[in-house]
């Protein structure tokens, strides 16, 4: 006599040999075509908001000098010739009297805001000589820029040190001349499509740390 569950086994043995899996098969929803491989988004990726820059402590009444990284410690990246600052020593940082909620008494105003933030040279001199040390950059400091990485009309903090970094001259640029960098227009262009309301602050503070010489392309701007 067979034993009692040959059945059952047997009837076991044909659902493997066909692959039934109780929870596979099902297409309900799937899309068409090869699949997107593990832990893929179908979706356009979305920039990050603001909250993942640093927030530094916004306008002051009275700056004091910022201390800057040690001499030789932050390196410039390029892209295409252009010079970008290094994201360990210069990731940004946006102002916290700035929002999306507030852009039109603030930034998107017609005149006086920048102007009314801005740290005074007596401050911001100083800390132009140390960060050129920080970056090793040994060129004429009349040429290159004490830049906020994200600009005061993008709502950047005025004097966070994680937001400012000697900005050397762009390539081709006529030694003494003076300053005259291709990522000003930029900052211009980012912040008129803010006050329009064609793009979001956070977007454009978001571009113009990734790469301010791509932000334009990255949002659809030029």
């Amino acid at each position: 006599m067979p034993p009692r569950h040959s059945g059952a086994l047997a009837l076991l043995a044909v659902l493997l040999l066909a692959g039934c899996n109780p929870t596979s098969g099902s297409t309900a929803g799937a899309p068409s075509g090869n699949p997107a491989p593990l832990g893929s988004s179908t979706t356009t990726p979305k920039s990050h908001p603001a909250g993942a820059i640093p927030v530094g402590a916004g306008p002051q009444s009275k700056y004091t000098v910022a201390p800057q990284p040690p001499a030789g410690s932050c390196h410039y990246r390029y892209d295409k010739g252009e010079p970008l600052p290094d994201l360990a020593c210069t990731p940004g940082a946006i102002s916290p009297a700035v929002t999306q909620a507030n852009i039109g008494s603030t930034i998107c105003r017609k005149s006086g805001y920048t102007g009314g933030i801005r740290p005074p040279e007596s401050v911001t001199g100083k800390e132009k000589r140390a960060n050129a040390a920080s970056y090793g950059y040994t060129g004429s400091l009349s040429d290159a820029e004490y830049d906020h990485d994200i600009s005061l009309q993008l709502g950047g903090d005025p004097n966070d040190p994680r937001n400012l970094w000697v900005e050397p001259p762009d390539p081709g640029h006529k030694a003494g001349a003076g300053v005259n960098n291709a990522k000003d227009p930029v900052e211009t262009k980012l912040h008129t499509a803010v006050c329009n309301g064609k793009i979001t602050l956070a977007q454009a503070q978001q571009a113009i740390i990734t790469d301010w010489s791509t932000a334009l392309a990255q949002l659809g701007l030029g």
